[in-house]
């Protein structure tokens, strides 16, 4: 190979070598075929000639040298190419596509990231089964049905982004310590990046519903919007994720009352057309997820208390303890589904009866052997339960539509 680099071609004076000698001393890469091959020396000894016929010219009519030179640098970068098998291509713009294959996927993946996923399933999940809630007969499953689910997922899952989003935005530093993986706290988004996120989800949030025409769900976004923008902003009075109580208060009132009352008004009134009528399994649905949401509210701070008590973040688990914190949540969740379970032993439907007792049955005694496993000076058990958590409140809302 060192023999194509530049200051190492033969003098003016000598002949070119004949019989392709020259460069069949060369080695090329193996795969490539003896046409391939055979191209790629042509090419080559085409270039040396004219090499020769331009230092010619230079001697004899004075021809610039640092043309010349130019000129000869050029064709060695595409000797030392075509010597080597490889086609001669611009180095800076060359398309790689495994390359983009590879940022696109980087890109999903930081996004995925940053939407939160668990609360993506849950906000779907939870406004689906709601919706169930709504259908009296079975001619009510409909196309009208899925239009109506569809418009009332996709506004909430704008709107979900928008919150989540907007908490990363103003705890970049706490974040650094309790979830560096996030896209804004390991840098892989900047500042400018998350605001343009957060904005445009908002715009479209709102404009979705707006075009929709349906009052419980427009007033589900605003109300959301607001509890969420005093959740996180830091602004004065506002940045109430500062304050246990009102915390846990804004993430009920989102979760349990907008999310089960106002999308389950959207069905009966905006989609069917039907006076809005609370019933009972709606009721019992408020009730229940009231529950589990001051049970999210509490366990999503256990893990985070290193960081909290840097950034002067009073949750309960800051004032009380990772452990007195974490068997209230589950005393909590095991009372939910002890009065589910009552629930479901008053209803006069026999296969719902059986489902719900069954059901919430099984899922207590599931979490109480879960809740004896987990290490709680482990950041990594508390962390993984707390997902578990949210298995939990999907689960739910499978049991939901079934209550009778």
């Amino acid at each position: 190979m060192e023999s194509l680099l530049p200051g190492s071609f033969p003098q003016l004076s000598s002949p070119l070598p004949s019989g392709g000698n020259y460069l069949g001393e060369t080695k090329v890469k193996v795969g490539h075929s003896p046409r391939e091959v055979q191209v790629y020396r042509c090419r080559a000894r085409k270039i040396l000639e004219r090499q020769c016929v331009v230092r010619f010219q230079r001697h004899h009519s004075g021809f610039s040298v640092k043309k010349s030179t130019i000129y000869q640098e050029n064709n060695a970068k595409f000797l030392v190419h075509a010597a080597s098998g490889q086609p001669f291509e611009s180095e800076s713009g060359a398309y790689n596509p495994e390359s983009t294959s590879k940022s696109v996927k980087n890109a999903l993946d930081a996004f995925y990231r940053f939407s939160r996923p668990h609360t993506v399933i849950g906000t779907a999940l939870s406004i689906l089964s709601v919706s169930l809630l709504a259908i009296e007969k079975l001619s009510d499953i409909s196309p009208l049905f899925f239009t109506g689910v569809l418009e009332a997922v996709a506004a909430a899952l704008m709107m979900n982004i928008y919150i989540v989003g907007l908490n990363q935005l103003t705890d970049i530093e706490i974040d650094k310590v309790n979830k560096p993986y996030l896209p804004l706290a390991s840098g892989e988004y900047s500042i400018s990046t998350g605001v343009m996120i957060v904005t445009s989800f908002s715009i479209m949030s709102f404009w979705l519903g707006w075009v929709v025409g349906s009052w419980p769900l427009f007033w589900a976004l605003f109300i959301s919007f607001v509890l969420g923008t005093a959740y996180s902003i830091n602004l004065p009075l506002l940045r109430w994720k500062r304050f246990a109580f009102v915390a846990a208060v804004c993430i009920l009132a989102v979760r349990a009352v907008i999310v089960q009352l106002a999308f389950y008004l959207h069905m009966q009134t905006h989609v069917y057309g039907r006076p809005p009528v609370l019933s009972r399994p709606l009721i019992f649905a408020t009730a229940f997820m009231s529950f589990f949401s001051v049970v999210i509210a509490l366990f999503k701070d256990i893990p985070d208390i290193e960081g909290d008590k840097i950034f002067g973040i009073r949750s309960f688990t800051v004032r009380l303890g990772q452990n007195r914190v974490f068997w209230t949540c589950i005393s909590l969740l095991e009372i939910a589904y002890a009065v589910a379970i009552l629930v479901g032993a008053a209803s006069s439907y026999t296969w719902s009866k059986y489902i719900t007792i069954l059901g919430h049955g099984i899922l207590a005694s599931i979490l109480w052997n879960r809740a004896k496993s987990v290490d709680l000076k482990s950041k990594a058990s508390i962390t993984s339960c707390y997902m578990f958590i949210w298995k939990l409140f999907y689960a739910e809302y499978l049991l939901i539509p079934l209550v009778r």
